[in-house]
């Protein structure tokens, strides 16, 4: 069973719908950093537009994005994952709430503050009725709705699905989340994110839309493999995966060419994967992306349309190096991610 990634779209503190991450990134030195939005109304009508969210809007149009590039009209399902969902418009309501006395209270703030709105919102806009539903659990929502696809795919249900990873952050939840320790304090840059000897990072906002089919096309970004998930695992459990995952596409540990790592600065999140690369890929070159989008708890999406546009362009730009060995070739690239080292996942992406 193949299932290939025929298009996909980004908003984030990078230029928003475009790769030019890949030749001029932004780099931030900012602890709080939003989203770089593009012209809504070139995308949405302006009366639609005035009543949603920033976030609802950055998904509807990443969607018509990828739905524009790949052709597939109307998608068999539409797979979406959020950790904080509208919260944008969740806490308008519940200050409003708060106010206003339980009085007067606007339906529209009350309506989006559920996390299934934006699946909901994209289905409206673009008619599709079928199979719809929403991931929320935190670091790995995106994860387990790219997991339901693939599942959705072999049981033969769908024939392509519109899958997304959407989250944004405010300056409250910034706040509350700052007082936990999530961030840095101070100045910082990439080579001290490199380093990963202090404790926090920096924020980004991602709202990433993927286009996947089961049939490959010569405008196909690439190829998806397979995808493993665990909780709470031990080496072995995640040595196996790996080697399960390699075995059923006849392949090797010597056959990935680089893996794609979710460190972000934060010394506990970057000590898992220093210690897991040693132990599960050796001397294969370590990719990082966190660097330039922050991080978000649907960030994983942005790193798998960071590996999807290299492997499509054949190439890997030098700032998405994280270690000092360099790709001789670009065929087969893994995703590896955790979530506070209880959720872990192993996605196999190759060229076509």
């Amino acid at each position: 069973m193949s299932v290939y990634i025929q298009a996909a779209a980004q908003i984030s503190i990078q230029h928003p719908l475009c790769n030019l991450w890949m030749e001029e990134p932004i780099y931030h030195n900012e602890l709080y950093v939003r989203a770089i939005d593009p012209d809504f109304k070139e995308y949405i009508n302006p009366m639609v537009a005035r009543r949603m969210g920033k976030i609802l809007k950055r998904a509807l149009v990443t969607s018509i994005s990828v739905i524009k590039n790949s052709g597939i009209e109307k998608p068999d399902a539409i797979i979406t994952g959020t950790g904080l969902g509208c919260i944008e418009n969740t806490e308008k309501f519940l200050l409003q709430m708060v106010k206003e006395g339980e009085q007067f209270l606007q339906p529209t703030y009350f309506m989006q503050s559920t996390h299934n709105t934006i699946s909901s919102q994209i289905a409206v806009n673009l008619n599709c009725h079928g199979y719809n539903t929403t991931y929320s659990h935190g670091g790995t929502s995106f994860d387990c709705s790219l997991l339901d696809a693939f599942m959705q795919f072999e049981l033969g249900k769908i024939n392509h699905a519109l899958i997304g990873g959407h989250d944004e952050m405010t300056l409250d939840y910034f706040s509350i989340l700052k007082k936990v320790g999530c961030w840095k304090s101070g100045d910082f840059n990439s080579d001290i994110l490199k380093s990963g000897n202090s404790k926090g990072t920096f924020s980004g906002e991602s709202s990433v839309s993927f286009m996947l089919e089961n049939i490959q096309k010569d405008s196909s970004l690439c190829e998806i493999k397979g995808i493993e998930s665990f909780f709470t695992p031990s080496d072995e459990t995640i040595k196996n995966g790996l080697e399960r995952l390699l075995f059923q596409n006849s392949l090797s540990l010597q056959n990935i060419d680089a893996v794609m790592i979710g460190a972000n600065g934060d010394e506990e999140n970057d000590d898992v994967y220093r210690h897991q690369s040693h132990v599960l890929f050796p001397n294969i070159p370590l990719l990082w992306y966190k660097h330039l989008f922050g991080e978000s708890f649907t960030a994983s999406a942005l790193g798998m349309n960071v590996v999807a546009t290299c492997l499509h362009e054949q190439r890997i730009p030098k700032h998405l190096y994280y270690n000092e060995q360099q790709a001789k070739k670009i065929k087969n690239i893994l995703i590896y991610n955790h979530f506070k080292n209880k959720d872990h996942s192993l996605i196999l992406l190759s060229s076509c």
